[in-house]
């Protein structure tokens, strides 16, 4: 997608004499040897790795009564070491798809092996434990094979200890405690992801600290912590997105994922303030914040942020509708709120038509 819209306005200037044609094609050609470009031959690679290990994992789940428990443990090691030797040896090769299928592979067989051991030895323990084991075994070979593919699976491994705790009985405030280690699950995962080049893997990492924090609030749904989530999702977001904050390079190398995110905390805060609200004067309160939150994201970071400019117009849009419903529609009865409601659109319509135009007129850039 990316790739074509590039190509798309390197046409447009060359049509209009900003850019030759070699040096257009001289782009496009870097930029497709770039090792993080979209490759559907080791996508579909990839998810080969992924059926076999699905196959692997239903021949452990089966319980190979016929075969001595020696046998199958030997069998199992066997198969995740030439899963792993094999892929060193594609990686060194250059046939870096191949290794990446073979990586998955040897990572599935690792979980796969945890699920044998503790099936044939009836060791204690919960589904949570061996989760985190094959976390920890994926992370340390995406590090030695500096592996984006095995970072995508250590944030799919993140993502599915974090629903093991919660639905875990004994996920709560009284419980063991592991649910307070998604945050450090959270941090490798983008650890990893900004050693080995993973860009897809930084979402999966970004709302599962959306998910752990909403879980948080589930947990203990006091109108303090939705102020902090509220106040923590705007700070992350002015300190990514505004220009004098000593981080915001940082944040723009990482590209519009930290500013969305952090906005889309501050919103989950703000949802979560409207549950705590008692009364007509708090709901147009906290609704008055929303709307000023909304223009404020898309006035901060609407012009190069699509993200947030698009949840900005959806805030916006949901917030309004439900301060008419909750005043003026409440007292005009069900037509009065459907008329109300087409003069809001229409006045949110007119409001981003003019926002648009404003954003679409970008300043000169200085220093280039």
């Amino acid at each position: 997608m990316y790739r074509g819209r590039i190509e798309k306005d390197f046409n447009t200037w060359i049509s209009k004499g900003m850019l030759t044609t070699d040096a257009a094609k001289a782009m496009l050609a870097e930029y497709d040897a770039r090792e993080t470009v979209f490759s559907t031959g080791r996508v579909l690679l990839v998810l080969a790795a992924v059926l076999l290990s699905a196959a692997i994992l239903l021949l452990v789940a089966a319980s190979w009564e016929a075969i001595p428990r020696i046998a199958r443990v030997c069998g199992i090691i066997t198969l995740i070491w030439f899963f792993y030797l094999s892929a060193a040896l594609s990686l060194g090769r250059g046939m870096r798809g191949i290794g990446a299928a073979l990586l998955v592979l040897g990572t599935m067989t690792f979980g796969g092996a945890i699920a044998l051991v503790g099936q044939m030895y009836h060791l204690s323990g919960d589904a949570a434990d061996a989760l985190l084991v094959w976390f920890a075994a994926a992370c340390v070979a995406a590090v030695a094979f500096r592996s984006a593919a095995l970072s995508v699976m250590s944030g799919f491994l993140a993502w599915a200890v974090f629903g093991q705790l919660v639905m875990d009985n004994e996920a709560t405030f009284e419980g063991n405690g592991y649910i307070y280690l998604v945050p450090g699950l959270i941090v490798i995962v983008i650890a990893l992801v900004r050693y080995t080049n993973a860009g897809v893997a930084r979402h999966l990492a970004y709302l599962l600290a959306l998910a752990w924090l909403g879980w948080l609030y589930v947990e203990l749904p006091e109108p303090w912590l939705a102020g902090a989530l509220f106040g923590l999702g705007l700070l992350a977001f002015l300190i990514a997105s505004l220009p004098v904050s000593p981080l915001h390079r940082v944040a723009r190398d990482a590209g519009a994922a930290p500013a969305f995110y952090s906005f889309a905390l501050a919103v989950m805060g703000l949802a979560a303030l409207h549950t705590e609200v008692d009364g007509l004067g708090q709901e147009v309160a906290i609704g008055a914040t929303t709307l000023a939150v909304a223009l404020g994201g898309i006035a901060i970071a609407g012009r190069l942020n699509g993200a947030v400019r698009f949840l900005g117009y959806a805030v916006f849009a949901a917030e309004t509708l439900y301060l008419a419903f909750e005043t003026l529609g409440t007292m005009l009865g069900t037509s009065g709120f459907f008329l109300i409601s087409g003069v809001v659109v229409a006045l949110i319509a007119w409001l981003v038509i003019r926002l648009e135009k404003r954003l679409s007129v970008k300043p000169v850039a200085e220093g280039i």
